[in-house]
């Protein structure tokens, strides 16, 4: 009780009512005491307080401009330790993002408009226009794919399933480092350039992953804590949020897709370092798209004009949920489509050894292949071949009515909305073909080994199957649906909204892609159909097949353990006792060689789990195979065995020179003065090996060597022979020694022995 009132005493407990409170705050209780003890340590043995300097600072001290020396130095420290903190990294993280962006756009769509011209450009021939077509964006998919192989195949792919198994802690070796960068970087503008049905929010989050771990590494220079993995991992988790932030222009989306699609569990610190990158990011990204004079000023990348007062009538609700019903198979579908797509060239052993050999073919047919299908005067008229991905959506979101009763010519097609315009057919053929023929291409050229992403493509085939419904429904219903006297046109580009985020959700099994959808419209009118169509997309998807992303971890077979799906809850109950084996070999400390050789011939195990001993079966560790064998073969080779004969020989050898031709039997009776008694003889003990020997007392040596090598010597350095007991000072009583003469080696019982009385001595002063 003394002690415990003292405890509340120092830190200030008061007992109240209800509950006790301490009146000073602990920080400040201790930073008090810190302050104390450093003050009792000044002071010493009652000396006068010397302020103690860093020794790094005296060499500082000396000379007139000592002090301002080590002002300048102090200042500088300060500043350095600044550049370290989470605001700084995060503004740089942001800044370099969106100036690594906005290039990349304004080189993919210089590419893209260079297209554009030499398809313009040939309009007198078409086989021209064809070979033009079809050859640039093989040209760029081949060298993106040859440079990325070359310089890192780590860049190949979206990343986003790496960075979903790094950020649970796992090692990925190459992933994060300036090659794969810039492999990454060049390879996704040449890839995107060429006008293949690819996205770049998925390697967007790699790039920010990639460029958060460099910063990490440049910034450790100033301080030794981003040296921390978990400061490391806390930066990753922000700077996946940036990557698409910066890609969309979508902070609040980005972060929520970003902890969504590569967090199981979100620590809720990092929460806003995720917007304060993101927004950073998305705001520089914006006032570049200004100061080039993309923009007139900071408005949302694909800008919607849905009316605000009415934008959709509640009996619409049930199209919406249509579209986001058939949107979750759709996506369940796209994702087996891709699957299904590696399996097969996999399992084609003839066509994969000849594809291994020269892996640049497959994807310049695959290249080929699409450039063909979308060729503008051929098939591609009736799927608006022509339109790059950012023009395909700005139609889609249009917010007029293309066709009334399927009739294509009562609308004025104008600008680009004109691709989707053909003689001979009405709209909803062209948007079935644009539908069917982008489902499979996307799914095909997501396979081609380029940093791609499949994001944008099923967002665009989203928007275009909603755009189907919309304009169904304005068929259907063309002077809208009557409510209360009141009659509003069906905006079909509102469920063109609504299909593009329920088929994005459903194929990454996010909800965060209607926040991103608000972000990139600008708009929030369409909110309620929206989340409505994206939960119901998520549960038929979820129930069907696995996300794109975790379908791609499992194709690659990387160490992540994902998500029990639906229909599998009942595993939960499952215990660990019910699936492990128990028979199993293993091996313990003490065990010999025959023990550990039956161990390594009766199994195939990798590693051996190592055991205290049988009985008490405690786990230490497990043991490689492979170093087990290699251990053995190290101690049992030619050489050692040479050398272990050459050792016992030469043992033996000392031994008949030091053994004397006496044999020693010690009496441990007192000296009495009486003669010995006829007693039986103890047996003999062995020959001791010196003769200096003879008055100590020594336990008897082992005559046989164990038969096998025990585990100890393998792994451990053999043991230090213990100490002999250290002989005492005092005198001992005297003993009979009987003493018999027999040949070397032999100390037959019947020898008569020669008895005599030995008196130990003290040790004397300086002697051992």
């Amino acid at each position: 009780m003394a002690a415990e009132s003292e405890a509340q005493r120092e830190l200030q407990y008061e007992q109240t009512l209800m509950y006790g409170r301490y009146t000073q705050d602990l920080g400040t209780f201790a930073k008090d005491e810190a302050a104390r003890l450093r003050l009792q340590q000044g002071h010493g043995e009652g000396g006068t307080p010397q302020p103690r300097r860093p020794s790094e600072l005296l060499e500082y001290t000396q000379g007139r401009c000592g002090p301002c020396r080590v002002c300048a130095l102090q200042c500088q420290r300060f500043l350095i330790s600044k550049v370290g903190e989470d605001w700084v990294f995060l503004i740089l993280l942001g800044l370099v993002m969106a100036l690594v962006s906005w290039a990349m756009d304004f080189a993919i769509a210089t590419c893209l408009q260079a297209q554009k011209w030499m398809y313009g450009g040939l309009d007198t021939n078409v086989l021209l226009q064809y070979l033009a077509w079809v050859t640039y964006p093989t040209v760029l998919i081949t060298f993106s794919a040859g440079f990325t192989q070359i310089l890192a195949p780590q860049a190949v792919g979206s990343g986003i399933p790496e960075m979903k198994t790094i950020l649970r802690g796992v090692v990925l070796k190459e992933y994060l480092t300036l090659k794969t960068f810039v492999a990454k970087v060049i390879g996704l503008t040449c890839a995107l350039g060429s006008g293949m049905p690819l996205g770049k929010e998925g390697p967007f989050v790699h790039i920010a992953s990639m460029c958060a771990a460099l910063l990490s590494r440049f910034l450790s220079l100033f301080g030794g804590f981003y040296e921390n993995e978990a400061r490391n991992i806390e930066m990753l988790a922000a700077a996946c949020a940036v990557g698409v932030g910066c890609c969309f222009a979508a902070p609040i989306g980005g972060v929520l897709f970003s902890i969504e699609v590569t967090s199981t569990f979100f620590a809720v610190r990092n929460y806003w370092r995720g917007f304060f990158a993101a927004t950073f990011s998305a705001f520089i990204f914006r006032v570049l798209a200004v100061w080039n004079k993309d923009e007139e000023t900071i408005t949302a990348l694909f800008k919607t004009r849905f009316r605000l007062d009415f934008p959709f009538d509640l009996q619409e609700l049930p199209a919406f949920a249509v579209i986001g019903i058939a949107s979750g198979f759709g996506g369940a579908l796209f994702v087996y489509l891709n699957r299904k797509i590696v399996q097969f060239m996999r399992r084609q052993k003839t066509i994969n050894r000849f594809l291994m050999k020269k892996r640049l073919l497959f994807p310049a047919l695959v290249t080929l292949l699409i450039s063909t299908l979308t060729f503008p005067p051929g098939f591609g008229q009736f799927m608006a071949g022509q339109l790059t991905q950012k023009d395909t959506l700005v139609t889609l979101f249009d917010n007029q009515t293309w066709a009334k009763q399927g009739l294509s010519d009562e609308f004025e097609y104008l600008g680009i909305l004109e691709a989707w315009r053909h003689p001979r057919s009405n709209v909803f053929v062209t948007l079935v073909v644009f539908i069917l023929m982008k489902f499979w291409m996307s799914a095909l050229a997501t396979t081609i080994p380029v940093p791609c992403g499949a994001f944008m493509p099923v967002f665009v085939i989203g928007a275009a199957f909603g755009r189907l419904v919309g304009e169904s429904m304005a068929a259907w219903f063309p002077d809208g649906i009557h409510t209360d006297s009141n009659t509003y046109r069906i905006v079909p580009g509102g469920y063109a909204v609504v299909g593009a985020a329920a088929l994005s959700g459903a194929v990454t099994h996010t909800v965060s892609t209607a926040v991103i959808v608000f972000e990139l419209t600008g708009q929030i009118s369409h909110i309620l159909p929206v989340m409505i169509a994206v939960i119901l997309a998520n549960a038929v998807a979820q129930s069907l097949q696995p996300s794109l992303y975790d379908s791609i971890i499992r194709i690659k077979k990387l160490p992540y353990l994902p998500e029990l799906g639906w229909g599998h809850h009942e595993k939960y109950n499952v215990r660990v006792e019910d699936i492990m084996v128990r028979d199993i070999r293993y091996i313990t400390l003490n065990c010999k060689y025959r023990d550990l050789q039956h161990v390594l011939q009766s199994t195939k195990m990798k590693n051996l789990p190592l055991v205290e001993s049988a009985e008490s079966m405690i786990l230490l560790g497990s043991i490689e195979r492979a170093q087990v064998g290699a251990l053995l073969s190290h101690q049992l080779s030619p050489e050692r065995r040479l050398q272990a004969l050459r050792q016992k020989a030469l043992s033996l050898d000392r031994h008949r020179l030091s053994v004397a031709s006496i044999c020693f039997q010690i009496n441990t009776e007192t000296s009495s003065g009486s003669p010995a008694r006829a007693a039986a003889r103890k047996p003999l003990k062995p020959a001791l090996k010196r003769v200096s020997s003879v008055t100590s007392e020594t336990p008897p040596a082992s005559t046989a060597d164990p038969p096998g090598i025990a585990l100890k010597n393998l792994f451990c350095a053999n043991a230090a022979a213990e100490p002999t007991e250290a002989q005492g000072t005092a005198y001992r009583k005297a003993k009979h020694v009987r003493i018999s003469i027999s040949p070397i080696g032999e100390c037959p019982d019947s020898t008569q022995p020669i008895t005599a009385c030995v008196l130990p001595t003290p040790n004397l002063p300086g002697q051992s």
